[in-house]
């Protein structure tokens, strides 16, 4: 069982790169705030976000960005958060995801590029949903394979790939970016169903953000020195 052996000696995919051992959190979480999520309709969400410009590629203000994103991001039990999402009008994306063969994929993207070549592949439709529409998922078709290329926060070349569930992690939170929900590439008939059942889900799903804030905050302790 060749995939499992080697799934069992990668820890995780950080930053396109793999690592023997890594914690159950990203440690960026540690230090970040929870900050509140946007919502669909919300103007910041339905415009391309502007690029993180050289003056901010190396300083405490992205940096303490993108801590306060991997902790949103978990406190919302997400695998991927954008800039937008958090109100920020920068192109920017965190992620900690898996693919379909169960490796673990952590990091952040500034500037990214969706590797178009990519885009030519096979389709799978599968669920998905968005931090940014609380509650419902919808069928949707995706490439099975992503690039994205960027650079990190002290802007260093980033290349990160992936298949399967991770691939479509980085085209929707890609998609973001540039501005464009999920739900803007659902049928009119299936989009509004989908917004119909968020109106439904919402009130039950930020009680369950606010409570796992709350539990958050001692895992995130109890994980420090692990």
């Amino acid at each position: 069982m060749s995939e499992q052996s080697t799934a069992s000696q990668v820890a995780a995919v950080v930053q396109g790169r793999e690592v023997s051992e890594f914690g159950e959190f990203a440690p960026e979480a540690r230090r970040g705030r929870v900050l509140a999520i946007t919502q669909v309709g919300e103007e910041v969400l339905h415009r391309r976000c502007a690029d993180v410009g050289p003056e901010l590629l190396g300083s405490a203000e992205l940096a303490g960005l993108v801590d306060d994103m991997f902790r949103t991001m978990y406190a919302a039990e997400g695998v991927g958060l954008a800039a937008n999402q958090v109100g920020v009008d920068l192109r920017l994306f965190v992620y900690d995801c898996p693919d379909d063969e169960g490796v673990r994929h952590v990091g952040h993207v500034v500037n990214p590029v969706l590797d178009e070549r990519d885009l030519d592949v096979a389709v799978e439709v599968e669920s998905e949903g968005c931090l940014s529409v609380p509650g419902p998922h919808a069928d949707l078709g995706r490439a099975e394979r992503a690039t994205v290329r960027g650079v990190d926060r002290d802007g260093q070349p980033v290349v990160v790939s992936g298949s399967g569930f991770f691939a479509r992690c980085l085209q929707h939170e890609s998609d973001h970016t540039v501005g464009k929900v999920y739900v803007d590439r659902l049928s009119k008939r299936e989009r509004k169903r989908v917004l119909k059942r968020m109106e439904e889900m919402r009130e039950q799903v930020l009680e369950r953000r606010v409570e796992r804030t709350e539990e958050l905050v001692g895992e995130l302790e109890g994980s420090e020195g692990a």
